[in-house]
């Protein structure tokens, strides 16, 4: 079965495009990388794109200036907090202008979208022009999908089934964004391995179904190395099946939240990605998509 894909996008035959379309800095909690350390470590690693996509996670997390308190809170004991937007779009700005005679930097953001803050999302997406927005989950329910308190009283079928209905239930009401993010991430998470993929590969069908008919794609996410999966992320089988389902739409980012990631893997992820059939990629401006050959 194929999906239409109604936007095909920007064709531009470049075998040798190297980009990088999941890049974290400072700017996100998680991260201390320095956004100018990230360019000038992209143009020494020969990357000709890179697009920041740092993170906002509404339900566990607050804006800057935004009043209250968080469960999670850093080691200094401040409550966790979104991108600082207006400095983090600013910042942007000004890299791209000074590097502009040597690297392309798009401005994008991970949105850990999650059903209870779709609201909070939409407006933020409303404030701010981009040119990619990754959709995760991170949290469903306002609770982190690597907490324990996630898999309690649940076996794991069913807590993958909920991690997956969440997504599939996304998707089907917001479409401001450009691709899902490491689709099954939980299986770093999961206290009893991978579950099998037949446990819930009819929700999957249903996400790339709508995915694709949207035309919005997924990534390839070249952490697996680091966190231990030994399959790709998202998984091989899954990757065959959007791609048996028309799925053309597909980045390639590292995840990276530290100078070692920075480009880590995106080459072999590449021949990955022709093992299974596809034949381009995609790097994103003003939320449209352009194809490259891989």
């Amino acid at each position: 079965m194929s999906c239409k894909v109604p936007n095909p996008g920007t064709f531009l035959y470049n075998e040798d495009m190297l980009a990088d379309y999941h890049v974290h800095s400072a700017f996100s909690d998680d991260s201390e990388y320095d956004m100018e350390e990230v360019v000038i470590d992209a143009i020494d690693k020969g990357i000709d794109e890179l697009c920041f996509t740092d993170h906002v996670d509404y339900g566990i997390k607050l804006d800057h200036g935004e009043p209250g308190t968080t469960a999670r809170k850093n080691p200094d004991g401040t409550p966790l907090r979104n991108v600082d937007y207006p400095s983090y779009f600013a910042r942007i700005a000004y890299l791209q202008d000074k590097y502009k005679d040597q690297i392309t930097i798009r401005k994008g953001l991970e949105f850990g979208l999650q059903m209870c803050q779709l609201s909070r999302y939409q407006k933020l997406y409303d404030s701010y022009p981009m040119d990619f927005v990754i959709n995760s989950n991170h949290q469903v329910n306002d609770i982190e999908i690597f907490l324990p308190e996630f898999f309690t009283g649940k076996s794991q079928k069913e807590y993958n089934r909920v991690y997956y209905q969440e997504i599939l239930d996304v998707v089907k009401v917001y479409k401001d964004y450009s691709v899902l993010g490491h689709l099954d991430a939980f299986n770093r998470y999961d206290p009893k391995g991978n579950c099998p993929l037949e446990d819930f590969v009819d929700i999957v069908y249903e996400i790339f179904k709508i995915v694709i008919a949207d035309g919005k794609g997924i990534e390839l996410n070249t952490s697996n190395v680091r966190y231990g999966v030994k399959d790709l992320t998202p998984s091989r089988d899954i990757l065959r099946i959007y791609h048996e389902l028309g799925g053309q739409i597909i980045t390639i980012g590292s995840d990276s939240h530290a100078r070692e990631h920075l480009g880590f893997n995106i080459e072999a992820g590449k021949e990955e990605l022709k093992k299974i059939g596809f034949r381009q990629f995609c790097t994103f401006e003003n939320m449209q998509p352009i194809f490259h050959e891989l």
